[in-house]
């Protein structure tokens, strides 16, 4: 590319930001506008709202000037929004959102209405606005620059923007299956992650898997009374605690053989990486409410909460749980456990290798039962690549940060779908504040965000493009 053509280039680029400056108030509106819209997919009353929030999406895409179709499933509807088809063969991205929303309750607790839009202190106040509303409004208002400014963009991009991500997406892996010819792409946007502050604008580059199943030990046929059997049969409850908790040692390490045997090391670029975080011991303590923290040996805490896998017991149930004593040995114990999975794990594999530690661990005594529960793959996405470079060049110009790369404790099953399906990996970048409050009352959505938002997105598209 000659000198001139990087003018011509970069006027262009200079075109669409101004664009999306100057129309700042409007965009502000518009968000306002979706968010009064009490698209609550869980809750079926409101079916015939999370419709009308579906035909919301198409008609201000078809707006911007994208080819727009509405798909009905079983459900609730997906909408898909294309840009413009060029002559050539050129890159073909997607972008992630959905349209639905998390129940308001409880509606004693919010300030203002929730789906009454209240800006106040910079930020918007409604359910939705932050997840994910806000965010994936953000990415089409980049899109309406280049189209408005008759801008060339320098990929193709489609958007797919579901209706059921609060309830588990079922409608959406049945229709990239459908659609996997169409939805082909090199890779995925989403913006339904965070970031750590708005002076550290973020990449998620890896999320953990889950493994999930329920154990149960069952030794007399009824609760017998304590006096008179007791000393005679075993426990079920003592015996499920100690089975429970042999599987962990004192330092914090999973006691289980094999478990961390495919567990990929951090890098010291990821270390070092992760070390940028904002971070104070005093304030996470304060923030959970405990007298000290608990951890695998040789991990901080922002490594041992998103980089190294976790096993938790989330439920514990055994014998008379009412008011006063009652003196029994129970006839069965249950606990529900989940473990949490980084990179190279497999949830299938790290099941068996629980499901025969605790035969091992379980006396003859007692019966052994052990139900598999849901599964989710871990992701990871390298962050040195030249993708996930061009997202952090973006993050970097359009908010005026040098940018940080995070692991997801959490997981996100429909990021592992886009990679199994299509074969795509995805780029999280998040515009959600720690204090955002997604899912609890008073949700809300930094305007600076959004508006800073949709400038990462314009100039993201020619740098993954370039990629």
């Amino acid at each position: 590319m000659n000198p001139r053509q990087l003018v011509l280039s970069s006027a262009r680029m200079q075109s669409v930001l101004e664009y999306l400056r100057t129309h700042r108030g409007r965009f502000e509106e518009e968000l306002c506008e979706y968010l009064r819209l009490p698209s609550i997919s869980a809750q079926s009353h409101h079916a015939k709202d999370v419709r009308a929030t579906a035909d919301w999406v198409v008609k201000h895409c078809r707006g911007i000037g994208l080819k727009v179709c509405k798909h009905a499933t079983d459900f609730h509807p997906i909408v898909t929004a294309t840009t413009p088809k060029r002559p050539g063969k050129r890159p073909h991205f997607l972008v992630y959102g959905h349209y639905d929303v998390q129940p308001p309750d409880p509606l004693d607790e919010w300030h203002t209405p929730p789906f009454e839009p209240a800006i106040r202190n910079g930020a918007v106040y409604a359910r939705g606005a932050t997840d994910n509303k806000g965010q994936h409004l953000a990415h089409l208002k980049g899109v309406e620059a280049y189209l408005k400014t008759g801008t060339e963009l320098p990929c193709d991009l489609t958007f797919v923007i579901e209706g059921e991500e609060e309830v588990g997406s079922e409608s959406l892996v049945t229709f990239l299956r459908e659609k996997k010819k169409e939805l082909k792409c090199d890779a995925v946007v989403v913006s339904d992650t965070g970031m750590p502050s708005k002076k550290h604008p973020a990449l998620t580059y890896a999320l953990r898997g889950v493994a999930a199943l329920e154990v149960t030990v069952r030794g007399p046929k009824a609760d017998l009374h304590s006096g008179i059997y007791g000393g005679s049969v075993d426990n079920p409850a003592l015996v499920l605690s100690q089975m429970l908790a042999a599987l962990r040692d004192k330092k914090g390490r999973i006691a289980v053989p094999g478990f961390y045997e495919k567990v990929q090391k951090l890098s010291a670029y990821e270390r070092r990486q992760l070390k940028r975080l904002p971070y104070s011991e005093r304030a996470y303590k304060k923030l959970l409410g405990v007298p000290d923290l608990f951890g695998e040996a040789g991990f901080t805490a922002i490594e041992q909460r998103s980089a190294r896998p976790t096993l938790e017991i989330n439920g514990l149930t055994s014998g008379y749980q009412g008011e006063g004593s009652k003196t029994i040995v129970p006839a069965w114990a249950s606990a529900k456990i989940t473990c949490r999975l980084v990179p190279n794990q497999s949830p299938r594999e790290v099941n068996r290798l629980l499901k025969a530690q605790l035969k091992k661990l379980c006396p003859p005594t007692v019966k052994l039962e052990i139900e598999d529960g849901h599964g989710a793959d871990p992701y990871l996405v390298p962050p040195g690549g030249p993708r996930a470079q061009a997202a952090l060049a973006a993050l970097r110009e359009a908010f005026g940060y040098e940018p940080v790369i995070l692991r997801e404790g959490g997981s996100i099953p429909i990021i592992t779908e886009f990679k199994k399906v299509l074969g795509a990996d995805s780029l999280l970048l998040g515009l959600a504040l720690p204090d955002d409050n997604l899912h609890s009352p008073n949700e809300k959505f930094d305007l600076t965000c959004f508006h800073q938002g949709a400038e990462m997105s314009a100039r993201l598209w020619p740098k993954l493009a370039a990629a």
